[in-house]
C-alpha cells in the first residue's frame, strides 16, 4: 500500500484486485485539514475534544474530494466491543444509524461510504467481490480480544454466502508493537485465544508484553479461512510517524482521528 494523493487528500490506498473499478477505498492520513493543533489537520473523528466546525469541515472536505456527499458517509459509535452493523436494504436515515454503537459495519448498498475512525486500533476493510459486499472493523485490544475480524467473516457467510477464501482483506495503520507495551489485564482478555496471542505478543517487562495488533488480526482472519495471499497489511506505525498519523498513546488521548473507509461503487 502507497500512500496516495487525491486533490488536498493524503490516503494508503490498498487495491482490491478482483475488481478495482467497483470499489473505493483506503486509510486516510493526518494531512491537509483544518483542524487546529493538537488535532492537525485532518481529523476526522467525531469522539474528540477538537471544535465541532473543524471536524465537520474535515469531512465536508473528504467527502467532496472522493465525489460523494456526506450524507453517504457512515460512521457510528466504536465502543470496543463486537457488535455488528448490518444494512442489507436501502436506508436513508443516516442520521439514525450514527447513534448505534458497533464496532464493525457490513453491507451490499452500493453509494454507502463505511467508515471507522481510528488513532492506534486496527482499521480493517473487507471486500465479497463474488456477492459485492463490504466491511469495515474496528479493532482495537478489546475488539480483538472478542474476535471481531473473524465475527465479521463468520456474519458475512451466513447472511451473504461469502466465501471466506474468496474475501479480499486490507488492513490500515495502527500502533505497532514497538510501540504498544500492554499488561496483564489485557493477556488475561486473550485466555480463550491463546494461540493468538503466543503468534502476536512478546514478553517485554515484567508482567508487560509488546502487541502486535496487525498480526492478532490477520492470524484471527486466518483462522475464519481467508487466504493470506488475500491480506494486505499497510505495516505502518502510527506511534512511530508522528508527521503522517495520529496516535492517541503517543498524544496522552489529545489527538485526531484517522478514517479507514470502503464503499461499493456498484452493485453485482
Amino acid at each position: 500500500m502507497d500512500i496516495q494523493r487525491l486533490g488536498r487528500i493524503h490516503y494508503v490506498e490498498p487495491i482490491f484486485e478482483a475488481a478495482p473499478t467497483k470499489t473505493m477505498q483506503g486509510f486516510t492520513t493526518r494531512h491537509e485539514g483544518v483542524s487546529r493543533a493538537p488535532y492537525n489537520s485532518l481529523n476526522l473523528g467525531t469522539n474528540t475534544e477538537d471544535i465541532l466546525p473543524s471536524v465537520e469541515g474535515n469531512r465536508n472536505l473528504f467527502t467532496r474530494t472522493f465525489g460523494i456527499s456526506i450524507e453517504q458517509l457512515l460512521t457510528v459509535r466504536q465502543i470496543h466491543g463486537d457488535d455488528i452493523l448490518v444494512i442489507d436494504e436501502p436506508n436513508l436515515d443516516i442520521a439514525h444509524l450514527t447513534t448505534l454503537e458497533a464496532d464493525a459495519i457490513i453491507t451490499n448498498q452500493a453509494g454507502l461510504m463505511l467508515g471507522v475512525t481510528v488513532a492506534d486500533c486496527t482499521p480493517i476493510l473487507c471486500y465479497d467481490p463474488v456477492h459485492a459486499v463490504i466491511a469495515v472493523i474496528h479493532a482495537g485490544w478489546k475488539g480483538t480480544s472478542l474476535n471481531i475480524s473473524a465475527k465479521v467473516v463468520h456474519g458475512l457467510a451466513a447472511i451473504f454466502n461469502t466465501s471466506p477464501d474468496k474475501l479480499q482483506i486490507a488492513i490500515g495503520p495502527c500502533i505497532g508493537p514497538c510501540c504498544y507495551e500492554v499488561d496483564a489485564v489485557v493477556a488475561n482478555a486473550f485466555s480463550d485465544q491463546k494461540s493468538i496471542w503466543e503468534q502476536s505478543s512478546t514478553p517485554s517487562t515484567s508482567g508487560h508484553w509488546k502487541l502486535d495488533l496487525a498480526a492478532a488480526n490477520t492470524a484471527q482472519l486466518l483462522q475464519a479461512g481467508v487466504k493470506s495471499e488475500n491480506i494486505q497489511n499497510a505495516a505502518a506505525c502510527v506511534c512511530c510517524q508522528k508527521d503522517l498519523y495520529f496516535s492517541y498513546r503517543r498524544d496522552d488521548g489529545e489527538t485526531g482521528r484517522h478514517l479507514g473507509f470502503i464503499m461499493l461503487k456498484e452493485a453485482n
